[in-house]
């Protein structure tokens, strides 16, 4: 329903032109050594995904946004739905901000990436 858009490549981490293909070698996060491990082209449409070295240097600033995000949505929710208090609060974005590092890092490759490169019909349907 939502292929096509970058919204669904930023989500499924899929190649942001063909959407076809994970941009990542390894469905897990949670592996340390392959949370940033990506693919260097994508298999069906063959685009690069590194434009440039140290091209998703970038991605750390859309990380600090997305975290900042996922801190304020847990401060909101902890003190105005669930009312405790600011120490309580503040362990729960500790251990919101360690746990979900791995998503945020690759969230913020799939934004940033996706900034730059657009989706492109005839790519997708190249070798269907």
């Amino acid at each position: 329903m939502l292929k096509g858009t970058k919204l669904y490549s930023i989500f499924t981490g899929t190649c942001p032109v063909c959407q076809n293909e994970s941009m990542y070698t390894s469905p897990n996060l949670y592996n340390p050594s392959k949370t940033q491990e990506m693919r260097e082209r994508c298999s069906h449409c063959d685009t690069k995904y590194k434009i440039e070295p140290s091209f998703f240097y970038g991605s750390m600033y859309v990380s600090y946004g997305v975290g900042v995000g996922i801190a304020m949505i847990a401060f909101l929710l902890g003190y105005f739905i669930f009312e405790l208090s600011r120490w309580n609060i503040f362990l729960i974005i500790a251990f919101i901000s360690i746990f979900s590092l791995p998503i945020v890092i690759r969230l913020s490759r799939n934004i940033w990436i996706n900034i730059f490169m657009d989706y492109d019909k005839e790519k997708d349907q190249k070798r269907q």
